[in-house]
């Protein structure tokens, strides 16, 4: 079993920054893929970014690239989402999910992923 605990979110204009963090907790994370999805009204969840728990590889969505970064801090059970240059479009609610073993696209479906948080609001106002 593994909990997942999101915080960070808020309001903020764009061209602003938050950091969301994803506190992991449970049994052994060893082969496990960490990610944020976003879900914002009447869409579908949609990958963010991800980060294998063991290797620290990653992967972004192509509506994030250079301007999220995702990473880990094993020492603290916790995984981060630093979100910068922020856009109206980025509004949604953040959800951190975790999946154990994934390859292609498995890793960006969210179907596919066996734990979620809570989810974390972000607004980001024009």
């Amino acid at each position: 079993q593994v909990q997942l605990a999101e915080s960070g979110g808020g309001l903020v204009q764009a061209g602003g920054s938050l950091r969301l963090s994803c506190v992991v907790s449970g049994s052994s994370f060893s082969g496990y893929v960490m990610a944020w999805f976003r879900q914002a009204p009447g869409k579908e969840r949609e990958f963010v970014s991800g980060i294998s728990w063991s290797g620290g590889a990653t992967r972004d969505a192509d509506s994030v690239k250079g301007r999220f970064t995702i990473s880990r801090d094993i020492s603290k059970n916790t995984v981060y989402l630093q979100m910068n240059s922020l856009k109206p479009e980025d509004t949604a609610v953040y959800y951190c999910g975790a999946k154990k073993f994934c390859s292609g696209t498995g890793c960006v479906d969210y179907t596919k992923y066996e734990y979620w948080g809570q989810g974390t609001q972000v607004t980001v106002s024009s």
